[in-house]
């Protein structure tokens, strides 16, 4: 490696302050290493970054070209041993005249190959990205500037709403800078754009509970590529909300290592002490949590992971959040944040009674001056004790559901209990069917079937026998 190319690792951490642990870590380059080049750049500037000349040069006296042809034999796919290479190049040194090198030298040589040189030869490009490319991303200096948002699929059976085994998707919100979870989702189904929008909607307001502050719009969301990240909804609510949507690349999700990193934490700290929990090599088990207890005990979980020290930052992840105190841009209204966000609208009259949506029946006083108009709602799927009325997309009210709610009921609790009251009166209609067929048979007769009368007319020679 030359002088512009421990330069380029190092200026991270003379002009960028990037600590020489984290940039070791992330480099691949061993940390003394490191210290060493500090040590020379603050003595001899960018001279001191130049390789040394070694004592020994010279002392193996091979031509350059020789030397070129052991790196080469070294580089080539599949790999040959050093022993192969050595006998390679006894021969090539007896028809060129050249100094046979010993076996010794030979490994010398091929030891001394650069690391990514030899990775990108015989492993090719992916492999010498993962490993050898520098991957450096400024960590936001302060709470909100950037978010990041991805989905996992957890490693925990739960009871679906039909009442067999699924396996949830999670999708998160974390802050950059404090590594706060800003708001999350866990759902049945694959990951959408409806899942991501809540999760947004719950990072950007205020949360019910006091001791989850987080709130606030960022000034950078970083995602991936997924069919949801990349839908024009998303964009549109970006540019409306004044966030800049940023997209890794394609195939190469790097910089996400934080929002990952929590991901595995969900799995390995939570998960585990759960029922249901798929272990490694194990059967799958039997579920017995339903989605709705599965998001408790995330909510749980989250509040502990804010409250706890964070090994990379040294305070809790709500500490550094709060800082020492600061205001968050927020949008204008809840209303105008679901107006963006909550994609998921449907057309209703107003009837006399109210607004009936999902065999309920919503209220509220405002509804009066539109009985007999159609307008729109939007809901959050998680809880349908209230919606939202929309009127040419301009709010009106919310409407309540007066038997629920002093609860928090999710459209797929209404629709399992509704499954499952369906399934029983099937299994009562199926029990009388039943009991019925079984008194109203005709029982089975024990008498000889008579013969069946032999046809009077003989056409062919076979009916004559």
């Amino acid at each position: 490696m030359d002088a512009a190319a421990r330069w380029r690792i190092l200026r991270l951490h003379v002009e960028d302050q990037v600590p020489l642990t984290r940039l070791a870590r992330e480099s691949g380059v061993g940390l003394r290493t490191l210290e060493r080049w500090h040590a020379r750049y603050r003595t001899d500037g960018y001279a001191g970054l130049e390789t040394a000349p070694r004592a020994d040069v010279g002392t193996h006296r091979l031509p350059a070209d020789l030397v070129r042809v052991i790196e080469g034999l070294a580089l080539s796919k599949p790999r040959p041993a050093i022993a192969t290479i050595h006998r390679k190049v006894t021969r090539i040194c007896t028809t060129h005249g050249w100094p046979v090198p010993s076996y010794s030298v030979v490994w010398e040589i091929v030891r001394s190959l650069d690391p990514g040189m030899a990775t990108l030869a015989l492993e090719g490009a992916a492999s010498y990205r993962d490993k050898h490319e520098l991957v450096l991303r400024r960590q936001a200096e302060l709470p909100n500037t950037m978010w990041q948002s991805d989905h996992t699929m957890l490693d925990i059976l739960v009871v679906g709403t039909d009442g067999k085994p699924a396996r949830p998707w999670l999708t998160t919100i974390l802050d950059d800078c404090s590594r706060a979870i800003c708001g999350y989702t866990v759902v049945l189904g694959a990951p959408s754009g409806m899942n991501t929008a809540l999760a947004l909607r719950q990072a950007i307001w205020h949360k019910a509970d006091p001791s989850w502050p987080m709130c606030g719009l960022p000034d950078v969301l970083y995602v991936d590529h997924g069919s949801d990240f990349i839908s024009h909804q998303l964009a549109h609510t970006a540019v409306d909300l004044h966030i800049r949507l940023i997209h890794s690349t394609v195939a190469r999700p790097q910089g996400r290592g934080k929002i990952e990193r929590f991901f595995g934490t969900v799995n390995t700290e939570l998960l585990a002490d759960l029922p249901g929990h798929i272990a490694e090599g194990q059967p799958w088990p039997t579920p017995k949590l339903s989605l709705a207890e599965l998001d408790t005990a995330i909510e749980g979980f989250v509040a502990t992971y804010n409250d706890r020290t964070h090994s990379e930052i040294g305070t809790s992840p709500r500490s550094a959040w709060i800082a020492e105190g600061w205001l968050p841009r927020m949008p204008e209204s809840l209303e105008a944040l679901d107006g963006l966000l909550l994609t998921v609208a449907k057309t209703r009259v107003v009837h006399r009674d109210g607004i009936r949506f999902q065999g309920l029946r919503y209220v509220s006083p405002t509804l009066a001056g539109y009985v007999g108009q159609s307008i729109v709602i939007r809901y959050d799927p998680r809880d349908i004790t209230e919606i939202r009325v929309f009127d040419h997309d301009e709010f009106l009210c919310k409407a309540v559901n007066q038997d629920l709610h002093d609860q928090k009921v999710s459209l797929k609790e209404i629709q399992s209990a509704r499954n499952a009251r369906r399934r029983a009166l099937r299994a009562g209609i199926n029990e009388r069917i039943a009991v019925v067929t079984a008194h109203t048979e005709t029982p089975p007769t024990t008498e000889a079937p008579a013969p069946a009368p032999k046809p009077a007319l003989k056409v062919y020679k076979e009916d004559l026998r």
